[in-house]
């Protein structure tokens, strides 16, 4: 498809670019999180606690009286973060894995793709939660848990693009030159196998920042005073009937950048998706 086909493609989907709009909006506000943050997050002001919404603190103070905008802010960091490293992760082991499969089928194919049963076999969120509760609560290790539990769709959609892809006339004329097995799935095939991935890593970026505010409002993620929209979540629950701004703000700043996430991924894929040709 050309690229001139695909943006229009695109931009003709008015779903797509409101979900595309969301997302530069969530990377312009955590890049200017330090000047466009009205307060330092962490700041404790013990005479201004719970104050609700008003001109001075526009979404409101929590229990230690800190800017509940100005952590926010700063947790939509945290949220990109999260969600890019550990799909990174997620990518490349998956990447690797399916394009293996794909490639040299047979025992191979065999292998890696019981490995993956068996890993679908357990529910990722609570196979997260058992290895967080082992290892020490870090951003850090949330990151990588995530990605090491987030590959095995990806190895799916890889593998079935390689498998299609090796059987291309390009391929057998990369064989017939004798091109080696890397070069051949690293710079002829898996490059042609980057719509798929583009999707995936799109929607796995919204999936990764739901896992991490999950994690931290049960308060085995992001560790206080470290602002995350997940542990602003659970002030919130601490005091629900008296301050229902520390649940509707972060609940709806995950809500908005989930699906802002969810529906670039799909505008993207249909936009990829050659059936939609005219």
């Amino acid at each position: 498809m050309m690229k001139s086909d695909f943006w229009y493609r695109f931009f003709k989907n008015k779903m797509a670019v409101a979900g595309g709009i969301v997302v530069i909006a969530l990377f312009v506000v955590s890049f200017l999180a330090p000047w466009i943050a009205p307060y330092d997050p962490n700041e404790i002001d013990l005479v201004h606690v719970l104050e609700p919404p008003s001109a001075d603190h526009l979404f409101g103070t929590d229990q230690l009286g800190r800017d509940v905008l100005s952590r926010m802010i700063w947790g939509s960091r945290i949220s990109l973060k999260v969600g890019f490293v550990a799909t990174g992760i997620a990518i490349v082991i998956g990447a690797i894995l399916g394009a293996l499969a794909g490639y040299y089928g047979r025992w191979t194919d065999s292998v890696v793709m019981r490995f993956v049963d068996i890993m679908l076999c357990f529910p990722s969120f609570f196979l997260i939660l058992a290895v967080i509760a082992i290892l020490e609560p870090s951003i850090w290790n949330i990151m990588i848990v995530i990605g090491l539990t987030g590959w095995m769709g990806i190895t799916r959609l890889v593998r079935a693009d390689f498998i299609t892809l090796k059987e291309r006339d390009f391929v057998h004329a990369a064989r017939a030159i004798g091109a080696s097995d890397i070069r051949i799935i690293f710079r002829h095939i898996l490059p042609n196998a980057m719509a798929s991935m583009l999707v995936a890593a799109t929607l796995g970026v919204a999936g990764a920042i739901l896992t991490e505010s999950a994690l931290s409002f049960l308060g085995i993620g992001v560790q206080p005073p470290t602002p995350s929209w997940g542990n602003i979540l659970t002030a919130g629950k601490d005091n629900i009937d008296i301050a229902w701004w520390l649940s509707l703000y972060p609940g709806l700043a995950i809500l908005i950048t989930v699906l802002g996430y969810n529906l670039l991924g799909e505008g993207i894929r249909d936009s990829l998706d050659p059936r939609l040709r005219s």
